[in-house]
């Protein structure tokens, strides 16, 4: 890890995204527990998990050309200020008690229009950044902070939520959007852009811009058909990040509606996760080596699966906080297991397209479940909803074995 931490640019990057995603892990907790308050619906809940994804559904499938052909860096810090200017404006609102929660559903769509461009453009930066073969440690770190500082933030709004208010926590969180814009300023100077090799610059200047668009899209889109591992790949990252996104519609009322604990209790769920994501950067270079991406992916799934099913039926909520912190625990694993494969069978100038590929597909299917779940949840029970989002972690679970069959039965047709 030193020597990764030894890259100016690369800590820089990790800092921003401990601090920004301080910030918005208390935007996102305080938000989804003043829409349960307000609404006393799971079903408004998984409304503003559907308005998550609308965003992505539109720019996805363009986005990742951009990502591809611009400064990673400019872009992440044109996000940061454009986000940071539209929570100040919710924030105002809310000191002067005149919040509505249709604008708190408007500032989501909005910023999470950003997130969706924001996390493949700062995966493809860290790509840029690190030295071959370092791949595993720098997504270790940038994992653990992310995952560590979005779940302990949304356990500290847990405690502070009654004393500061939500004008209070977006206003903290626009102050992360300020350092972290200044930590990206510094990271590098100039402008850099991806490039394949193999570019011919006179076709490029044949071309006119919407040509140029769908030649790079096809470019990618044929990548992928080409390499089946990074399909297989893929789809269990859609899978799990429909999943995981969509627990922001049964966490809150796990608290309030099982356990009777408030905003503590919902504090103390996301803290689970959080200590539990940062801990994994303890072991997560380790277990990577020992059993591979596929395997590490497949283990964490699993881990997945059986504590979301088991979670609301645990009788004592430090239960469901140790269940919440083996969830997070295998989030990290799974999510250092899947950039890190990712950064190592993707060339970098189709990193933001193929990204993008299987975000779209991942929010897709969040739409689908946060009307599922909130419906589910609302009209039959809080631990069918649990029981649904585990079925989609145990889908995401044969996606990951699939691959180390396949391999298996080829290699013993060889021999």
């Amino acid at each position: 890890m030193r020597s990764i931490l030894q890259k100016r640019g690369l800590r820089f990057v990790f800092a921003a995204n401990v601090i920004s995603m301080l910030g918005s892990g208390m935007n996102s907790a305080a938000v989804a527990w003043t829409v349960l308050q307000r609404t006393h619906s799971e079903m408004a809940l998984g409304t503003f998990a559907v308005l998550q994804t609308l965003p992505a559904m539109l720019m996805l499938p363009f986005t990742g050309v951009i990502i591809d052909r611009e400064d990673r860096r400019r872009l992440v810090m044109m996000l940061d200020a454009a986000r940071a200017l539209i929570i100040l404006v919710v924030a105002v609102l809310a000191y002067r008690g005149r919040v509505q929660v249709w604008q708190l559903y408007l500032m989501n769509t909005l910023v999470a229009a950003g997130f969706w461009m924001f996390w493949p453009t700062i995966t493809a930066l860290i790509q840029e950044l690190t030295p071959e073969g370092e791949f595993v440690k720098s997504n270790t770190l940038l994992l653990a902070g992310v995952q560590g500082g979005w779940m302990i933030a949304g356990a500290i709004v847990g405690f502070v939520y009654e004393h500061i208010g939500l004008g209070g926590v977006l206003l903290i969180d626009v102050s992360t959007y300020v350092v972290s814009f200044l930590c990206y300023f510094a990271v590098r100077q100039g402008r850099v852009v991806p490039r394949a090799e193999e570019l011919k610059h006179d076709l490029e200047a044949a071309e006119t811009a919407l040509q140029r668009f769908l030649r790079e899209m096809g470019e990618g889109l044929a990548f992928l058909r080409d390499n089946r591992r990074v399909i297989f790949l893929g789809t269990s990252w859609a899978l799990f990040l429909g999943a995981m996104m969509t627990g922001v519609v049964v966490t809150p009322p796990l608290s309030d509606h099982v356990f009777h604990a408030g905003a503590k209790g919902y504090g103390w769920l996301n803290g689970g996760w959080g200590v539990g994501a940062f801990l994994s950067a303890l072991y997560a270079p380790a277990a990577i080596a020992k059993l591979g991406s596929r395997g590490s992916i497949a283990i964490s799934m699993a881990i997945l699966t059986v504590s979301m099913a088991l979670s609301p039926f645990s009788p004592w909520l430090a239960l469901a906080v140790l269940f919440y912190g083996l969830m997070g625990s295998a989030r990290g694993l799974s999510g250092v297991a899947m950039n890190t494969s990712l950064m190592e069978q993707v060339p970098p100038h189709f990193m933001g397209r193929v990204q993008n590929t299987f975000y779209f597909f991942g929010t897709l299917l969040q739409v689908l479940l946060g009307i599922t779940v909130g419906w589910i949840a609302s009209r039959v029970s809080l631990a069918a909803g649990f029981g649904l989002i585990a079925v989609v972690y145990a889908l995401a679970f044969g996606s990951a074995c699939w691959p180390m069959k396949t391999q298996q039965a080829v290699a013993s047709v060889a021999d």
